[in-house]
């Protein structure tokens, strides 16, 4: 069996896919602008993300389960996601994803990206229909954190040959943790607090830092 070389841990909205799938989820309850404003200040740092999740999630009560399936077939891959993933696994690196969005769709992007891991909330779902709570425990700034490191020690990696990915402030931590730690078209405190930072929405250039850190 081939030793793994490295880890890359990365959010999933708005850094693996262009859109926020929670304010997709909000415009088809009807509540688009509310749902995306809680997030905006969520991603800013300005709310905690549990309240901001267990608010959000409580105006999708009523949405019928098939919803999944609509909001899935309006997401698009950000521009190189695919192609990073392949790159990653040439070189023998493992790639997880981290999320405080859905598994209902977060599975299935990982699956069609083809990555390793994926951690995500789940909503709860009773007779066909969203019931505005989550099951199980949320995925938060700890959570992420704690999944870098858990997926690190599993392939017998030292955190100075993980790399972490996001945009938003609950990215943050896991940013900070790994040996490369990048702030993708992120907000500003993400900006001003990440070792390094991609500003144009393509995530192949997460390579080239690569390169550069490691010296391959």
């Amino acid at each position: 069996m081939t030793a793994i070389k490295g880890l890359l841990v990365m959010d999933v909205d708005s850094t693996l896919i262009q859109e926020e799938v929670i304010d997709l989820l909000g415009e088809k309850a009807g509540l688009g602008p509310q749902v995306a404003d809680i997030t905006e200040r969520a991603m800013r740092g300005e709310l905690d993300f549990r309240q901001a999740l267990a608010e959000r999630v409580a105006l999708l009560k009523g949405l019928p389960e098939r919803i999944f399936e609509e909001v899935y077939q309006e997401l698009h891959f950000t521009q190189g996601a695919k192609a990073l993933v392949t790159a990653l696994h040439d070189r023998g690196y493992k790639v997880g994803l981290v999320s405080g969005g859905f598994h209902e769709t977060v599975d299935r992007l990982a699956a069609e990206a083809g990555c390793d891991y994926a951690v995500a909330n789940r909503l709860e779902v009773v007779n066909g229909l969203l019931t505005g709570r989550t099951l199980g425990e949320v995925v938060t700034k700890e959570t992420k954190l704690k999944q870098l490191k858990t997926w690190a020690a599993e392939n017998g990696l030292d955190m100075s040959q993980t790399v972490a990915m996001g945009d938003g402030a609950n990215d943050l931590p896991m940013i900070q943790a790994a040996g490369i730690g990048i702030a993708f078209c992120a907000k500003p405190i993400v900006r001003e607090q990440a070792p390094y930072q991609i500003t144009e929405p393509d995530l192949y250039q997460a390579l080239a830092i690569i390169d550069e850190v490691t010296h391959l």
